[in-house]
C-alpha cells in the first residue's frame, strides 16, 4: 500500500536476500519504533520541554550517570548502522562508477568505499547544527517524498477497476479492501499535508530562524549547557583580575633582568 514507508525502506529491500519478506521486517521496525524509541522521545520532550529547541543534543541534559553514558555509546552504536543503510545506494553507485560492484573480496570493496565515508565525516564535524537543517528540509521535503507522493500514487495507480482487478496484491479485508484502501490513503494525505507539512514546517522553520545566529563550524559542543558557576561562597569578589601567561612571563623577566 502507498501508506507510509521511511526512506530507507528501499534500500533495505534491494539489500535483503529474500525481498518478499520485507513486510514482516518493516512491520517489526516499525514496533520497533513504537514500542521504544517513541516512549523515549516523548519522556524526554515531557521531562525538559522547551529546553530543546536550543539544545540539539539532548544528552547534553541528563544528568551524568552510568546510565546516561550507556545510551551514548547505544546511540552511536545506532549511528553508524543507520549511516550504512542511509549511505548503501551511495555506495552502490559509487563503485559500480569506479568498476568494484562486482568484486568479491569485502576488504576491498570497504576500502573502496572510504572515498565516500570521509568526505560525509568531514562534513558533520564541520557543520555540528545539522539538527535544525534536517527537521525544516524533512517536514518540508520528506513528508512529500515519504507519505504524500507514495499514498498519491497509489490512488492514482489503482483508480479504475482494470488495475485494481489485475493488481498482484489485494488489500486486506480487515481493511476494508480498496475503498479501505482508499481512505487510509487519503488520511494519510490529508494528516501529513496539515501536521507534517503545515504545523511542522511552520514550527521548525521558525525555530531555523531563531538558531541561525548560534551556528558556527567545528563546534566543540554545538548548543552544549555553560558549565556551572562555583557557589557564591567560594568566588572572591575582592581578588584582581588574574594575569595571563603572557603578562606573567614579561613581569618575571623584569624581575630577573632588571
Amino acid at each position: 500500500m502507498g501508506c507510509g514507508g521511511r526512506g530507507g525502506g528501499r534500500e533495505i529491500m534491494h539489500a535483503m536476500w529474500k525481498p518478499q519478506k520485507f513486510k514482516a521486517i518493516y512491520l517489526l521496525a516499525t514496533l520497533y519504533v513504537l514500542t521504544l524509541t517513541l516512549p523515549s522521545a516523548a519522556a524526554v520532550y515531557w521531562a525538559f520541554g522547551d529546553m530543546l529547541l536550543t539544545h540539539s543534543n539532548a544528552f547534553s541534559l541528563l544528568p551524568k550517570s552510568p546510565f546516561r553514558d550507556m545510551a551514548v555509546i547505544l546511540m552511536l552504536i545506532h549511528q553508524f548502522i543507520t549511516f550504512g543503510f542511509a549511505c548503501t545506494p551511495l555506495y552502490f553507485v559509487w563503485e559500480k562508477a569506479i568498476g568494484m560492484h562486482d568484486c568479491k573480496s569485502m576488504c576491498k570493496r570497504a576500502a573502496a568505499r572510504l572515498p565516500v565515508v570521509i568526505p560525509i565525516w568531514f562534513l558533520a564535524i564541520v557543520f555540528p547544527f545539522f539538527g535544525p537543517i534536517n527537521s525544516t528540509v524533512g517536514s518540508l521535503l520528506v513528508s512529500f517524498t515519504v507519505y504524500i507522493i507514495p499514498s498519491l500514487a497509489h490512488m492514482f495507480t489503482f483508480r479504475s477497476p482494470a488495475a485494481r482487478e489485475n493488481a498482484v496484491e489485494q488489500p486486506p479485508k480487515f481493511l476494508g479492501r480498496w475503498a479501505g484502501a482508499y481512505a487510509v490513503n487519503a488520511f494519510v494525505v490529508g494528516w501529513v499535508l496539515v501536521v507534517g507539512f503545515g504545523f511542522g514546517g511552520w514550527a521548525s522553520t521558525v525555530n531555523f530562524v531563531r538558531q541561525i545566529d548560534t551556528f558556527g563550524l567545528f563546534a566543540k559542543c554545538y548548543q552544549c549547557p555553560p558549565p556551572p558557576l562555583p557557589p557564591p561562597h567560594l568566588i572572591n569578589t575582592t581578588a584582581p583580575p588574574p594575569y595571563s601567561i603572557a603578562k606573567f612571563n614579561q613581569t618575571y623577566h623584569r624581575v630577573r633582568n632588571p
